[in-house]
């Protein structure tokens, strides 16, 4: 098939670009002028920005695509300039989602697999949820609401194009693994070596996590199916924090994560990173597992989380 790949220079992108090549497809990796030094070997490189429409309607039609692959973010920049990283991200959730669906739907396209997030859900009392739970579009923290109302808005856009266009949203868990936040280089890593992610009491918020490799082969998997709906792709064992990141400080050789009371954790962690360690629910892979015949080659977290 003809696959064109949206974000490709990305974490997940630029692998899964090898991937589909690696499985007979013909692909094309969509990059901006920017970033054309980091892309990866593909069929073809067009260059466009996502949320410039005419330009991408262009390139994508250069393209002549099957199936469109959307893995666009701007979380590389993440910890050089968060608020940039989030606006740009979500417009390119809301904007940039409407624009890749109109080149699509332009260039002739019959496929679109989209990425998401899994650990957007609202709280339901339960510690690990399904597709059907409902995202937390009001969360109370306005960064945090902005960021899932855009990722409902992507999800509403890529199962709603057209019947033309069949739509697949895969969820993502926590990304760990090179390049990810997660890796002993990352960020992340860098703060738990500096001791500075305490565990607030208990630790009962749960995390599900995916190994890039694991990402990189559902979007494989995704693009070939025929499956349409919302996929939670997530490793098979959601873990609390009192679990996972006193396994990840091990693994790093870092200090053991200090406790601090629950009620503290906002304040010293702020609210999303104390939302994820206190309340947040994990994610149910089954679906995919039926739908998409996906299932992790990394099971579980254990095995790799801080050893890459």
């Amino acid at each position: 098939m003809r696959i064109l790949v949206a974000g490709a220079t990305g974490v997940v992108g630029h692998p899964l670009v090898g991937a589909l090549r690696a499985r007979g497809h013909q692909v094309s990796a969509l990059v901006r002028e920017e970033s054309r030094t980091r892309a990866p070997e593909a069929d073809t490189i067009v260059v466009a920005d996502a949320l410039d429409r005419e330009a991408l309607l262009a390139a994508v039609s250069e393209a002549r695509p099957e199936v469109v692959v959307h893995q666009m973010s701007a979380l590389r920049v993440m910890f050089d300039n968060p608020p940039d990283a989030f606006t740009r991200t979500a417009r390119l959730r809301t904007e940039g989602t409407a624009n890749l669906i109109a080149a699509a739907r332009a260039a002739g396209a019959r496929r679109l697999v989209a990425q998401s997030i899994s650990f957007a859900s609202a709280p339901t009392g339960d510690p690990v949820v399904d597709e059907d739970a409902p995202l937390w579009v009001d969360a109370p923290d306005p960064g945090w609401a902005a960021t899932v109302r855009a990722v409902a808005d992507l999800e509403a856009q890529v199962l709603g194009a057209s019947p033309e266009l069949s739509g697949a949203v895969l969820r993502y868990g926590s990304l760990y693994g090179p390049g990810t936040s997660y890796a002993r280089t990352g960020a992340s890593a860098q703060w738990v070596l500096a001791g500075k992610v305490p565990l607030p009491e208990g630790g009962t918020g749960v995390t599900s996590f995916l190994h890039v490799e694991d990402a990189v082969g559902a979007a494989a998997a995704a693009v070939e199916s025929e499956a349409t709906g919302v996929f939670h792709i997530t490793d098979d064992e959601p873990a609390p924090a009192a679990q996972w990141l006193p396994h990840y400080a091990q693994a790093l050789e870092a200090p053991e994560p200090p406790t601090i009371p629950a009620a503290s954790a906002p304040r010293l962690l702020g609210w999303f990173m104390a939302h994820q360690l206190t309340a947040a629910a994990g994610a149910s892979n089954a679906r995919a597992g039926k739908e998409l015949g996906w299932k992790p080659l990394r099971p579980s977290w254990r095995h790799g989380l801080g050893e890459e």
